[in-house]
């Protein structure tokens, strides 16, 4: 393996949160496959998406929290760290976690890509592997680039078995667990 993979990463999980605490404000730092990454801070329509997405949660599943920008343990034995969008999780989840939770009771984690060189490799290929190990039982890939949404379920052995891409306009059924109905046809107000 080369250098800075999972299994030899490119420092100590440890290090990494002690750089990340020591980040200005400014700066949201991740753990992905044993490397640190910077990821972007969101523009406006990112913003605008994300708290459509939070609305829809609230409204169909007020017993819920979508949670936005929560440090996670993801990837094999928890090793990565990503900084999620948002999370799906019951109320309270988070009550005594520190910086960085483990995903017990996380149901969905949710990206919304931004326009950056890193975000295929980031949110399209290793983000799905990191939380499919993770065991979080679903992942939703709102994808600007494509305008298409992909909803990830059904993590076994490290991978997604279903991954269904939607087109912005299409009306998408959760699996039970999540037991939510978005109709993306807002999506297209955010068209970059």
């Amino acid at each position: 393996m080369t250098p800075g993979t999972a299994d030899r990463p490119q420092m100590p999980v440890e290090d990494f949160e002690e750089l990340e605490r020591r980040a200005p404000e400014t700066v949201r730092l991740e753990f992905i496959k044993g490397k640190p990454a910077v990821k972007p801070m969101p523009d406006g329509n990112h913003s605008s998406i994300l708290m459509w997405v939070l609305r829809q949660c609230m409204q169909q599943r007020p017993d819920l929290n979508l949670t936005p920008k929560v440090g996670i343990k993801t990837e094999a034995h928890r090793k990565g760290r990503a900084r999620t969008d948002a999370v799906l999780t019951p109320v309270d989840r988070f009550r005594g976690d520190g910086e960085w939770s483990d995903t017990d009771g996380i149901l969905m984690a949710v990206e919304i890509t931004s326009h950056d060189r890193d975000t295929d490799r980031r949110d399209r290929v290793d983000k799905p592997v990191g939380y499919a190990e993770a065991d979080i039982p679903v992942y939703l890939l709102i994808d600007r680039g494509n305008n298409t949404l992909t909803v990830f379920s059904d993590p076994k052995d490290g991978r997604y078995q279903q991954a269904p891409t939607y087109p912005w306009g299409a009306t998408i059924e959760f699996p039970a667990l999540i037991g939510i109905t978005l109709n993306t046809e807002k999506l297209k107000d955010y068209t970059d």
